[in-house]
């Protein structure tokens, strides 16, 4: 969804093959689109430039913001949030695309919890219209709008979610 809005991205996973396995479906989601009309051969390989791949969260250093999208395991959302706030930049924003864990847990994990903010993506992500942005108790204005600014450029309808894991109670953002 990034790479397909413009934006430059690194796609982080555990193993290069797991990696690889992604590069795949992102370049499948892609070629179909060209197969249906809607992208051209050329538009797709442009997308795929921006496109850079890595095995360590070092690797996320010099990103401005990080979407993590793990399974939903609380020891290993730590463990990543944890390394996540000690090798990124600290203006650095840390977003998760949890559904059930809270973000004011995750930012708890951090040392900058103002800077912990949930972009939940719905599935298919290149399909769905909607994300659910969600505030920790901890987060600021700044990093919220930031979060809002970036789903719209991404061509999202982002909706406010309150921080209740599990539960979804939401209200339209209008720009």
């Amino acid at each position: 969804v990034a790479l397909s809005a413009g934006f430059h991205a690194v796609m982080r996973d555990v193993s290069s093959e797991a990696v690889k396995r992604g590069e795949k479906r992102i370049a499948g989601d892609l070629e179909r689109r060209v197969e249906k009309g809607k992208l051209s051969g050329e538009e797709k390989e442009s997308i795929l430039a921006r496109l850079q791949t890595a095995t360590r969260l070092e690797d996320l250093a010099e990103c401005d913001v990080v979407i993590e999208a793990a399974t939903e395991n609380i020891a290993l959302k730590k463990e990543i949030f944890q390394t996540l706030d000690r090798v990124t930049r600290k203006e650095a924003i840390l977003a998760s695309n949890t559904s059930s864990i809270s973000i004011t847990r995750i930012a708890s994990f951090t040392g900058r919890p103002e800077k912990v903010v949930g972009m939940h993506f719905f599935n298919p992500a290149p399909v769905m219209k909607l994300i659910e942005l969600i505030r920790g108790m901890a987060t600021s204005e700044a990093t919220f709008q930031t979060a809002k600014d970036l789903a719209v450029k991404m061509g999202k309808t982002p909706l406010e979610a309150k921080d209740f894991p599990g539960f979804i109670s939401s209200r339209l953002i209008f720009s």
